[in-house]
């Protein structure tokens, strides 16, 4: 992803907005852009799903094969979890190797769901030591308007929800961890954040939460730093907005 230059006096009328208690969009701090899930639209794939925030855009796709476990773990079934970023999507994306912003928002889709072991991987085995189920995720991020990392989250979900495996049946989903992503502008913190307020951000902050309270997985990003009290309102605000979101996922 190319580097992004903002206009002093965008970013200066921006950030005077945010000091004021508001935003470009009207939303309150803790409020998320409209959010749209639809699920099977993706034929090739086992399980699919199209995720719209606002107008940022993700499709992700679960394809299930199979192959031997990994030592440490022979009776367990192998979670593969890819993200791209295509170029038409930005004019900030370029085509190659995953650069370090693709690598973070699969690290950030993988953690939330192998951290809050939202899928029964046990179930997965074939063969202990010798043969298994492996269960690839593939994240497409086709419109950026901010916040991909959300986006791609909840889409991966509703795949992994949505798969069902030949001669097996539904994958065996337990849990639907929540990705909230937060940035922090002047002092202020808000949730959801659209590509202008990113890009002039001085902190980001991901928390994903589980069903019964947890959290299972954080990634900041950025030059500035959390205090303890905003990481606790970020957590706080993600444990609301989770149960809210959940309620989409059918």
């Amino acid at each position: 992803m190319g580097v992004v230059i903002i206009p002093e006096i965008e970013k200066q009328s921006i950030t005077k907005l945010i000091s004021e208690g508001k935003r470009l969009d009207g939303r309150a701090f803790d409020e998320f852009r409209p959010i749209s899930i639809e699920v099977g639209k993706l034929g090739r794939a086992e399980g699919s799903a199209i995720v719209k925030i606002g107008d940022t855009q993700v499709a992700t796709g679960v394809k299930i094969g199979e192959g031997e476990p990994y030592p440490d773990s022979p009776d367990v079934g192998v979670l593969s979890t890819n993200a791209e970023l295509v170029p038409m999507a930005s004019p900030e994306f370029r085509s190659g190797p995953p650069d370090e912003f693709t690598i973070e928002l699969a690290r950030v889709v993988d953690r939330g769901i192998r951290e809050s072991q939202c899928i029964d991987l046990k179930k997965l085995c074939i063969e202990p030591g010798e043969k298994t189920r492996i269960v690839y995720i593939d994240n497409y991020v086709l419109d950026h308007d901010g916040n991909f990392m959300d986006a791609a989250a909840l889409a991966a979900i509703a795949a992994l929800h949505n798969t069902e495996i030949p001669d097996f049946g539904k994958l065996p989903i337990v849990k639907k961890p929540i990705a909230c992503t937060f940035v922090k502008i002047g002092g202020k913190i808000l949730l959801d954040p659209t590509l202008e307020e990113e890009q002039i951000a001085d902190a980001r902050l991901t928390v994903t939460t589980e069903d019964n309270g947890n959290v299972c997985a954080m990634q900041k990003a950025g030059p500035s730093h959390w205090t303890a009290e905003e990481v606790m309102q970020c957590v706080k605000t993600s444990l609301a907005k989770g149960k809210e979101i959940r309620k989409l996922l059918k």
